[in-house]
């Protein structure tokens, strides 16, 4: 039997291969399959189980998890998802750092339950947008523009933006951090005041008695400043995720428990492990200083957290917040929330854009740096396209509201950067496996360590044991494997991003490292992509060039293809009347027809003409040559399968097209032209750009065909394409690159998409993978041979050749580096020059 189930609590692709790892674990079911989008399970079962069985199954993976017959949750789901809206703090999504469970997120602050780390809160436009005005004397009043308050008459003031989760997160750490500093520095000094001949101390009272001094200032290091670290410590071995925080919990709680017990039960304990006066050893200052530098190491992780996302941030202080409104005639300001699609919008000189849309009156200069990367500004008249975020020049101009909220240019980009900074890189998988063995395998070389010791170390040998042991438990860090990927890869996306490449995920960065060939289309990706009429020609005296393009631009008015908008624009200028078309169709890669006044008219390339049965004579192919030699598109057009007239498209070569390509192929990179276009038009545009490798009359049938065929001779190949006919290939390459001019279909088949949409976006890419690779190596290599040095170090390996032993808080201090040095490197690629 199949039953369909309503789960509530999953918000990624984490949570769904948990929920279904969870299900399919249940005795009895045969198969189950979780949709995240429909929020449902749907399970194969030998006999009925009960639901309570399956919420079971899931309490015990987690308690964020419910499981519902099917249409029993909804009402309560949107109310909470209303709820949360309501409360306007914050963004309300956090990530583990390591991504530990991939993609997964959770919907308030806490530690990791695998790697026990912070949880970071992702940034997005929800948080930013919206400014609110409150009372001094009366906090509970919130309104949402300034005025006065209805309690006490005084003027409302904008409200302090809420600390996001990662400042208050820094805050908390850092009074903590000087609380167990002001307890830790006095315990740390008596320790070592030992190492005096005549201790002053004990001549004020006996050492036993300073030991119960230390106890006492142990006390609220432990039990409050860094408690968090035994309760991560439990929670690792309670779900058997082992983690740093298992090795610091078991390194200090035994020295501090160890310390305890030796000052309650002295004389359990054999002499070796006695000071002169009698009084056991303890261990309270290196317990505490560990504890200590450990907590200094999340402080200083958690600042640079908060720079690795420094990209995001950047983008988020474009956003405005307000707007001006044209509304009957008037000039109205009104937050960025309440601007609705078609307002008509007033941009003055030095404002920022506040949504995307397109300028209806007026001209300007707009600078789009921050989102194209390109700092010279870009010229915009009436009917040119404005996006969110990009700062107006000198003039002001009038524009119209096309996409608002989150459908901007700018929220899009925010989303991509966050999704792309919690997505997983392959070579995270090593990294993975070395972490699933570390934990027992550093526990089980402590205990060997100590054995070792033990036998045939020097007198006092349990004190040499002990204290080694601890040092490999203290310095073995797999924070800092875990960080070596995700750390460079979210400081690499928000970089492409503020350079205009925008990356879909992790793994597009290491498959863009190894291209070595990119083929990409000529419209709109070599060209322009904004073609003009340059002259239209009739073959016979029975029809003239104005009956032609009349014909031409009644077929073009209902397609939407950059050449027929082309046809059609140039129809409107030299008045041509508009006849009305039957059973239009588009041929994809062909051209389109229909019926006009009765008759079969077709238009397109010499492929669409031999699908509408009409003949090209060879005169016409000659006229057609001398303008094809010239880089330019000539259409046919039929009518009643007889050739009566043509037309010429020219579309101008980018001017960064030749400098780009040539900057590929400097690289290695074998560039290979595929269009859609005839052999003459494409060997003009071939020779301008100095390139050996094209294909013309491309059908994008025919472009994937290519793509597989070059994966076949083991290529790595990365596709540039803009239209709905590059999407094929786009999905099929290696790595789809979507000019950010292009179709929504294209972008969503590719892996990276170029904001500005010329190839020097893709030199921009071949570089920014580069430097994230040789950065993720970097930071794998150094977290690899801290450990694999660090940790026999600590054992004592040295000690028999130079008599060198590493102290437990030398062993903290070096782990807690480890982590920050790591997440450094990574802040190096924001200086990078892509």
């Amino acid at each position: 039997m199949t039953h369909t189930y309503h789960i509530h609590g999953m918000t990624c692709n984490g949570c769904r291969s948990h929920v279904e790892e969870a299900l399919s674990k249940v005795k009895g079911v045969s198969k189950a399959t979780v949709d995240l989008d429909k929020a449902e399970a749907t399970i194969e079962m030998e006999s009925h189980i009960p639901i309570e069985t399956f919420q079971e199954a899931l309490k015990k993976d987690s308690d964020r998890y419910t499981i519902h017959n099917q249409g029993e949750h909804h009402h309560h789901h949107t109310k909470g998802k209303k709820e949360k809206q309501q409360k306007g703090k914050g963004t309300g999504t956090f990530y583990c750092p390591m991504h530990c469970e991939g993609d997964k997120t959770y919907d308030k602050p806490g530690d990791c339950p695998v790697c026990g780390m912070d949880l970071v809160e992702e940034q997005n436009l929800s948080a930013t947008s919206k400014e609110q005005w409150t009372c001094p004397m009366h906090p509970e009043i919130v309104k949402e523009e300034a005025g006065s308050c209805p309690i006490c008459g005084m003027d409302l003031v904008p409200m302090e933006a809420d600390s996001s989760a990662e400042e208050k997160t820094y805050k908390k750490l850092l009074k903590k951090f000087w609380i167990a500093t002001a307890f830790t520095l006095p315990i740390f000094l008596m320790a070592m005041s030992e190492m005096l001949n005549n201790n002053p101390l004990y001549d004020i009272m006996e050492q036993k008695y300073w030991n119960w001094i230390q106890f006492a200032l142990s006390i609220p290091v432990v039990f409050y400043a860094t408690w968090m670290f035994f309760e991560r410590a439990y929670k690792s071995i309670k779900t058997w995720n082992l983690n740093m925080f298992t090795l610091i919990g078991i390194g200090a709680g035994v020295a501090w428990s160890f310390s305890v017990f030796g000052m309650f039960f002295p004389d359990v304990f054999p002499s070796q492990f006695k000071t002169e006066s009698g009084a056991v050893h303890v261990y309270f200052e290196a317990a505490t200083v560990i504890l200590t530098l450990v907590l200094l190491g999340q402080l200083l992780e958690a600042r640079a957290h908060s720079k690795t996302n420094s990209a995001v941030k950047e983008l988020l202080k474009l956003a405005p917040n307000k707007a001006i409104k044209i509304v009957d005639g008037e000039e109205v300001e009104v937050s960025i929330d309440e601007i609705e699609l078609n307002d008509i919008l007033k941009v003055k000189p030095g404002d920022k854009i506040p949504v995307d849309g397109m300028i209806t009156e007026g001209e300007t200069t707009i600078d789009e740096s921050m989102i194209t990367g390109e700092p010279i500004p870009v010229n915009k008249s009436q009917d040119d396209k404005v996006s969110s975020g990009t700062i107006n020049g000198n003039q002001t101009f009038l524009m119209k509201a096309e996409k608002v909220g989150s459908d901007t240019l700018l929220s899009q980009i925010i989303h991509m950067v966050n999704d792309a900074s919690r997505s997983r890189a392959p070579i995270q998988n090593l990294a993975d496996k070395v972490s699933g063995y570390f934990v027992p395998v550093v526990v089980l070389i402590s205990i060997i360590t100590f054995i070792v010791w033990s036998i045939w170390g020097p007198e006092p040998v349990y004190v040499y044991a002990f204290v080694n042991a601890i040092a490999v438990l203290i310095i073995a860090c797999p924070c800092a494997l875990g960080l070596a990927t995700p750390m460079s890869v979210m400081v690499g996306v928000g970089k492409g991003a503020q350079n205009g490449v925008l990356i879909k995920n992790a793994e597009a960065l290491e498959k863009m490292d190894k291209v070595n060939t990119l083929i990409v289309d000529k419209t709109g990706t070599i060209t322009e992509g904004k073609p003009t009429v340059e002259t239209v020609g009739a073959f016979n005296d029975a029809l003239s060039e104005k009956e032609v393009l009349q014909y031409i631009v009644s077929l073009n008015t209902n397609s939407e293809h950059p050449l027929a908008e082309a046809t059609v624009k140039y129809g409107k200028e030299h008045n041509a009347e508009i006849l009305k078309s039957e059973d239009f169709s588009a041929v994809t890669g062909k051209g389109v027809e229909a019926k006009i006044d009765g008759k079969n008219v077709a238009l397109g390339n010499p492929k669409m003409m031999e699908y509408a049965k009409a003949d090209i004579t060879s005169k016409m192919k000659d006229e057609a040559k001398s303008y094809q030699e010239q880089g330019k598109t000539v259409s046919y057009l039929s009518i009643d399968e007889t050739v009566v007239g043509y037309v010429v498209i020219g579309d101008k070569i980018k001017e960064t097209s030749a400098k780009a390509i040539k900057a590929l192929q400097d690289k290695g990179i074998d560039v290979i032209m595929l269009t859609g276009d005839n052999h003459d038009t494409a060997q003009a545009v071939a020779s301008e750009l100095n390139l050996a490798d094209f294909k013309a009359s491309m059908l994008p049938e025919d472009k994937l065909k290519e793509v597989e065929k070059l994966q076949e001779n083991g290529k790595v190949v990365a596709m540039a394409g803009d239209g709905i006919n590059d999407a094929p290939a786009l999905a099929k390459s290696d790595v789809g690159i979507a000019m950010g001019t292009g179709t929504d279909v294209a972008i969503e088949s590719a892996m990276i998409t170029l904001v500005k949409g010329d190839l020097h976006g893709i030199v921009k890419a071949k570089n920014l993978s580069n430097a994230v690779m040789k950065n993720i190596k970097q930071n794998l290599f150094f977290a690899l041979i801290y450990n694999t040095l660090g940790v026999p170090i600590a054992a004592g390996v040295l000690f028999p050749f130079f008599g060198i032993l590493l102290s437990p808080m030398i062993a903290a201090l070096a782990m807690s580096f480890s982590s920050v040095s790591v997440i450094g490197n990574a802040l190096r690629l924001r200086a990078k020059n892509i």
